[in-house]
């Protein structure tokens, strides 16, 4: 009865005891428990030294780690400290299953937790006819333990306690997924999931249901293939890095993947000791990237591999020979005896040069005039420089640097510094041009993505108005060579291209509040009553107030301009327009250029209320003042473009036809 009262499991009732109440408590647990402890709270969840548990006691991954200070991740006795009360598991270790319970008590009013554990008997765990089930159960949680969770292939735990040691006739195989890091810095973690998860689909297609599949780390997976036939090892592979490169990750058209793979045959060897050997393979494979290479294949990759070009400026015969020497074995050497040779090279070849030596200390056109140049020509952008000379001086190294040279080698020239500098400074460059170019279709993709959406969306707020296809066609490329005019004029309004496309693909929007306005006065045919035109004024505030409901995107520039838009693309220059009156530049320049854009655009379309007016009689009556008082600047602008926008109109026209 005195163990039964022990195990109560109240939250209040019970859990204030003395040191004596405990001892006792625990004294009465032990008749029936294999282990009992007392821990305070600094002590729970692993962190304890003091107490040595039994070897044949290991029932909690908390006991594992005592001595490294780690905390276990499903520890109930840290549950029970928070939850104030009583928590048990059933935890399996090895062929043994223990009962394991946690109770918080407070003794002499310092919070704590009973632990006592049980080494369970088979036939007690549960009933002769669940027996069955709770053996099911159990070997689901065993799997989820050893999967993956992201994609479903084995972990590294699988590998680490299953077939780590096993000896076993099979190919083995590292699979790194290359230049990984971009996809996850350019496109965000859940792109990097996304490729992975695709990448372990592609492999599972390649693979028998006998091969284990393990991601061995963040990107890099481990295929163990039993018994594989030793001609059809590595077409296997090849088939695998094939298939990955040409696969479509979905949603994301401009990815494209590649894995670097190192296999090797294992004939009854520990399998550790054969993943290491596929390891260093692996690596080998990274270097020139998306192919393969096994045992059979290694001495072959630098035969043939495209060697880069290194291009070597230097006025003395005898530097350029020496550095020639080091680096000809893994480079193609182009020599320039002065700046204008070097000048010429890299113009008659562009970013065929991977890196350039450049002796700062020459005669006639130093380095210094060539850096000058190359900066002219951004040519710094795609061919990296490195400085080469015996002038130690702190001046001319800063100047150097701050020209746009990516490294410095002083002479006497060591040759594996040389060597390593100039492979890093190739290395470095690929992959910032691998990243640039990832950026730049993944920056088109959302662009061409965003002005799709938009063009959809205006273009059902047109079709509701009447307004046809056209619209939104014509608002947003006469905002455009409005805006090119307007900052070729004057330097009043500076923004840069992200600002002028931004008011470009907002402009699209500016009439989105009408699908709040009553159909029937949208498309009346006469003229609207001074009731129906208030109420048609409202679109204005309708737009604006329909954005700002989008509260998650409420910070992004898009959203901000486009509220600009809404509201105010009404206003007029002398303070006669709506809904706030503004005047002049209190009229934002975004909405004052739409503005302009829309009435051109509304005098020469038919509407259900009038017909079309040609070019010259709309542009006629803007600059005549019959549509109100705009920016005197705008419609210098207008005046400008008057004749090429007669042309870019029809031909915008016609082309939709």
């Amino acid at each position: 009865m005195e163990v039964i009262s022990a195990l109560k499991t109240d939250k209040d009732a019970g859990t204030q005891m003395s040191k004596e109440q405990v001892k006792q408590d625990m004294n009465d647990l032990g008749k029936l428990f294999d282990y009992v402890r007392l821990l305070k709270a600094d002590e729970v969840g692993g962190v304890a030294k003091k107490t040595p548990v039994d070897d044949r006691l290991r029932p909690c991954k908390c006991y594992d780690f005592w001595n490294k200070e780690s905390q276990c991740e499903n520890c109930i006795s840290m549950k029970a400290l928070y939850e104030k009360r009583q928590r048990t598991k059933l935890e399996i270790m090895g062929s043994d299953v223990f009962q394991v319970f946690a109770r918080y008590v407070v003794v002499d009013g310092e919070p704590c937790v009973i632990e006592y554990i049980k080494r369970l008997d088979e036939d007690s765990l549960v009933g002769f006819d669940n027996n069955e089930n709770l053996k099911n159960k159990l070997s689901k949680y065993q799997k989820e333990l050893y999967r993956d969770a992201l994609t479903g292939a084995y972990n590294r735990r699988y590998f680490e306690d299953k077939i780590k040691n096993s000896r076993m006739s099979a190919g083995v195989v590292m699979i790194d997924v290359d230049d990984f890091k971009l996809y996850n810095d350019t496109c965000g973690h859940d792109v990097g999931d996304l490729v992975l998860d695709t990448i372990v689909k592609v492999i599972r297609k390649c693979i028998r249901k006998s091969d284990i599949l393990v991601r061995y780390g963040g990107d890099e997976f481990l295929l163990v293939m039993p018994e594989i036939n030793e001609e059809d090892f590595p077409i296997k592979l090849k088939q695998i890095q094939r298939r990955i490169n040409n696969c479509d990750i979905p949603g994301y058209s401009k990815i494209h993947v590649s894995v670097s793979i190192g296999g090797v045959l294992a004939d009854d060897e520990p399998l550790e000791d054969a993943a290491t050997r596929a390891d260093k393979l692996m690596y080998q494979a990274k270097t020139q990237k998306n192919i393969v290479v096994t045992e059979n294949t290694e001495l072959k990759l630098k035969t043939d591999s495209k060697k880069e070009k290194v291009l070597i400026v230097d006025d003395s015969e005898m530097n350029r020979e020496i550095l020639s020497e080091m680096l000809s074995n893994e480079y193609d050497i182009l020599e320039a005896a002065d700046g204008k040779e070097c000048l010429q090279l890299l113009s008659d070849l562009g970013s065929e040069i991977s890196v350039v030596l450049l002796d700062i200390v020459m005669s006639g056109m130093d380095g210094f005039e060539v850096l000058n140049v190359m900066n002219d020509h951004r040519w710094l952008d795609d061919i990296p420089v490195i400085m080469i000379s015996s002038e130690d001086s702190v001046d001319s190294i800063r100047r150097a640097y701050g020209l746009g040279v990516s490294d410095y080698i002083s002479r006497p020239f060591d040759a594996k510094v040389v060597y390593q500098r100039v492979d890093n400074t190739i290395k470095l460059y690929a992959k910032q041009r691998k990243l640039l170019s990832l950026v730049t279709d993944q920056m088109r993709e959302k662009e061409k993505n965003n002005e799709m959406m938009i063009a959809i969306l205006s273009h059902i707020v047109e079709f509701r108005n009447g307004e046809g296809g056209k619209h939104v066609l014509h608002i947003k490329c006469l905002t455009e060579m409005l805006l090119d005019r307007l900052l070729q004029k004057t330097d009043k309004y500076m923004m840069n291209s992200f600002e002028r496309y931004l008011i470009s693909l907002a402009a699209s929007l500016h009439d989105i509040g009408k699908i709040g306005i009553d159909e029937n006065i949208l498309n009346k045919p006469a003229k609207l009553t001074k009731e129906e035109f208030e109420e048609m004024k409202k679109h204005t505030v309708i737009g604006e107030s329909m954005l700002k409901g989008l509260d998650f995107y409420a910070d992004e520039p898009l959203i901000r301009v486009a509220l600009q838009i809404c509201r105010w693309h009404h206003e007029r220059y002398d303070g006669c327009g709506y809904p706030d009156g503004l005047k002049g530049d209190e009229i934002p320049i975004s909405a004052q250029i739409v503005s302009l854009a829309d009435v051109y655009d509304a005098l020469v379309s038919e509407r259900v209320y009038k017909k079309a007016y040609s070019h010259e009689k709309a542009i006629s009556m803007i600059l005549g003042g019959e549509c109100g008082t705009f920016n005197p600047l705008l419609l210098e602008c207008l005046a400008d473009i008057q004749d090429k926008l007669k042309v870019v109109f029809a031909d915008n026209d016609s082309n939709e036809e």
